[in-house]
Formats: structure tokens, C-alpha cells, sequence
């Protein structure tokens, strides 16, 4: 059974930083692209960034020179860390596998 498991979420004053983590497992996923979106209530969910097996990333222009996605392979581990954050930050992050895989969402909350 394919898993996806995100972690780190949290409160944090706006201008800190977060990391979020994503453990995948009941499949290989080194091979496969793998990111973050994010949920408002209300709204749709909206990418945040991905990035690719070869580790190829793709940013929100709302999120680039703050986020950075990495992964590491060899524990089928996607990352986020989120810096100077902002109030509009605020969401449900959800983690992202190819083809259509989906974690269970962790709360992030920015104060200002």
C-alpha cells in the first residue's frame, strides 16, 4: 500500500521558518516526481513545488527565493523548508508523488 506521511507542520510567527518532511513508502519513488500543494478553505489546492526524480524543482511565484523542495532518495524523503514565512502561507500542505499519489495534509499557521 503506497504512503505518503508529511510532518513538521505548525505555528509560527510570520518572518520564521518551517521544514516539512514527506516519508513515502509501498513503492519506489526515486524515480517518480514528487512535491508539495497547499489548501485553503475554499479554495482549490494550488502547487507550492515539485521537483523531479533528477531533482529538477518548480516554484509558486509566491513561494520562490523562500521555499526550497529537496529529497533524498535513498529514504524516500521529499523536504520543504519554508523561510520568512508570511501570513498568507497559511494552509493544509499536502505531499505529491507521480502519477496521483497524496499524503493527508499537515496544518501550517503563520501568525503576524
Amino acid at each position: 500500500q503506497v504512503q505518503l506521511v508529511e510532518s513538521g507542520g505548525g505555528l509560527v510567527q510570520a518572518g520564521g521558518s518551517l521544514r516539512l518532511s514527506c516519508a513515502a513508502s509501498g513503492t519506489i519513488f526515486s524515480n517518480k516526481a514528487m512535491g508539495w500543494y497547499r489548501q485553503v478553505p475554499g479554495a482549490q489546492r494550488v502547487l507550492v513545488a515539485t521537483i523531479t526524480n533528477g531533482g529538477s524543482t518548480n516554484y509558486a511565484d509566491s513561494v520562490k527565493g523562500r521555499f526550497i523542495v529537496s529529497r533524498d532518495n535513498a529514504k524516500n524523503t521529499v523536504y520543504l523548508q519554508m523561510n520568512s514565512l508570511k501570513p498568507e502561507d497559511t494552509g493544509v500542505y499536502y505531499c505529491w508523488a507521480m502519477p496521483n499519489y497524496w499524503g493527508k495534509g499537515t496544518l501550517v499557521t503563520v501568525s503576524s
